[in-house]
């Protein structure tokens, strides 16, 4: 598993370019997470989730282990898969898809992109109870 990973961007986006050892990485990020990237040519580093399919490998990156963390346990739900997790953390930060997990806000999270009632209310069911302490301390939640 890559845990993190360090190097100078060298393209900047939902799908950024990370020059690590004489490597040019993808690297999919959140749209929430690309205002938070270093400018072109400075040194950046991403907490990832490498997913491998039979049909590839891609690569997740975040600027924090708390929205790695989230990412990781919304893939682990039934049903959501990398694109769909990706989608959520585009459209909230950690802290608010945690309070909304953790104080069951349907409404909220069916706002998301992706995100309908059915899926909003599985999240609630599978991860309400189950978020780290992290995530629900930066989201102002009683653990």
């Amino acid at each position: 598993m890559i845990s993190w990973l360090e190097g100078v961007l060298l393209e900047a986006g939902t799908t950024a370019i990370v020059r690590v050892g004489g490597l040019g990485l993808a690297v999919q990020l959140p749209a929430r997470s690309v205002a938070q990237l270093p400018p072109v040519g400075a040194t950046v580093r991403l907490w990832t989730h490498l997913a491998v399919r039979e049909d590839g490998w891609t690569l997740y990156g975040f600027p924090t282990r708390e929205e790695v963390a989230l990412f990781r346990l919304l893939i682990g739900v039934s049903g959501v898969g990398p694109k769909l997790a990706l989608g959520v953390l585009s459209g909230a930060e950690p802290a608010e898809v945690a309070r909304c997990l953790r104080t069951a806000d349907e409404r909220a999270l069916a706002r998301l992109p992706g995100i309908g009632r059915k899926t909003a209310a599985r999240l609630i069911v599978e991860l309400g109870q189950r978020l780290p302490a992290e995530l629900l301390a930066a989201a102002g939640t009683a653990g």
